[in-house]
């Protein structure tokens, strides 16, 4: 960048007087040159860790009463092997510089080891750890957000940006419905039973639930990781939305409630249904409702048309007619058809007398034999069926005679006496 040229009368005795750019190249200049802050090696814990789309990765680096900005460009961050996390002790080597156009300190990080974990991520870990273990992360006790809440309640601070967006967007999109805030303390050792009596007091009253807050640093999103309001926000009788901090701020309420907004104002539109497009769906209901019932009218209508033309004298005399003409046909269909089949009927009656009579005992006694019946009508078919003094019936073609068996004779060899 030019230098920026400043023209001032100079007095004797007085310096001429440098512009702001040129006292921040000086200073950028005199931390540059000195090799004490070259390749240095620092220690501290990770903090308000951000990584932009282009792969830069930004956080602050702190110990207990100082903190200092870093600044790890992506190259640099493809090579590190391990992904660095908030709450993460590291050990990091890099250059002090200075950026004019903010007047910023950074640290240039060029690589980093893991040094241990801090206090924060340890906790943060072995909560999340238990309540995983007990099952308040299953997706299978996540419930569905109402699709048409009448009241919707809202945790997080009065004051600030969030609690007037999220009302703003909820007035918005789905004026109808009942705004219920719960303030609460959203940072701080007080905040998670602040945020626990403020759940507890919404979550009876309204349909759905948004625990919110903007973004800040790990240990001021800290509240959210308190194992007890994460159990408070699974026991609430109303579903709740968590929308904390950043998209890449992750809380264990974000794991333990039933919906996670990326953002607060994302939130609210996942709770509230548009009511722009409700209208516009209600219309085009409407408008099919309407049409539905023109066209069912009209079939109506035709159908009685045809009823009515169907029941004048007119109409009946066209269906007499038609019926007469429909009789006709059949009558001179049938009147065709039976001659042929009564003849074939008859042909086939015709073949089958001929087939009886083959097999009629009657075809017997037409060529001079005779048949012998007892008096009950039963055929005698062999002769050791007959004894002496049986009355039997002979039957001839032309009558039958009876008889008496008279057993003078040898065996099989009977006389009969008339």
């Amino acid at each position: 960048m030019d230098s920026l040229a400043v023209t001032c009368e100079s007095r004797p005795g007085v310096p001429e007087a440098l512009t702001v750019t040129q006292l921040a190249r000086v200073i950028r200049d005199t931390v540059r040159a000195n090799p004490i802050l070259s390749r240095i090696l620092v220690r501290g814990e990770v903090s308000n860790l951000q990584r932009a789309p282009s792969g830069h990765v930004f956080f602050t680096l702190k110990d207990a009463t100082a903190q200092i900005s870093c600044t790890l460009f992506r190259e640099d961050a493809e090579m590190l092997g391990f992904d660095l996390e908030d709450g993460m002790d590291v050990v990091v080597s890099g250059d002090v510089d200075v950026f004019p156009r903010r007047g910023s300190v950074q640290l240039l990080i060029k690589a980093a080891t893991p040094a241990g974990v801090g206090a924060f991520w340890a906790a943060y870990q072995k909560t999340r750890k238990k309540l995983a273990a007990e099952g308040l992360f299953d997706a299978a006790r996540k419930r569905p957000l109402p699709s048409f809440p009448r009241k919707i309640g809202v945790v997080t601070s009065e004051v600030g940006a969030v609690v007037h967006d999220i009302v703003t967007i909820l007035r918005r999109r789905y004026p109808i419905a009942h705004i219920v805030i719960a303030p609460a303390l959203v940072q701080g050792p007080e905040a998670p039973a602040s945020l626990r009596r403020a759940l507890a007091f919404v979550a009876d009253r309204v349909d759905v639930v948004i625990v919110a807050r903007g973004g800040g640093s790990l240990e001021d999103l800290w509240c959210f990781n308190d194992e007890g309001l994460a159990r408070a926000v699974a026991a609430s009788r109303a579903p709740v939305v968590s929308a904390i901090g950043h998209e890449t701020d992750v809380t264990i309420v974000d794991f333990v409630a039933d919906v996670r907004a990326a953002t607060p104002s994302a939130a609210a539109e996942l709770v509230s249904p548009d009511a722009t497009e409700l209208m516009a769906r209600i219309n085009g209901a409407g408008r099919s409702l309407v049409g539905e019932i023109h066209e069912a009218l009209r079939g109506a209508r035709g159908r009685a048309t045809a009823l009515r033309e169907r029941l004048s004298p007119r109409g009946l005399q066209r269906g007499v007619e038609a019926n007469r003409a429909l009789l006709e046909r059949s009558f001179a269909a049938l009147s065709a058809v039976a001659p042929r089949e009564v003849t074939r009927q008859r042909e086939r009656l015709d073949a089958l007398g001929r087939r009886l009579d083959v097999l009629s005992p009657l075809a017997t006694l037409q060529r001079g034999y005779a048949i012998a019946e007892r008096e009950d009508g039963h055929v005698v078919a062999h002769a050791a069926d007959v004894g002496s003094g049986d009355a039997l019936a002979v039957r001839f073609q032309d009558g039958r005679i009876r008889v008496h068996v008279n057993q003078e004779q040898e065996d099989h060899d009977r006389r009969i006496e008339l």
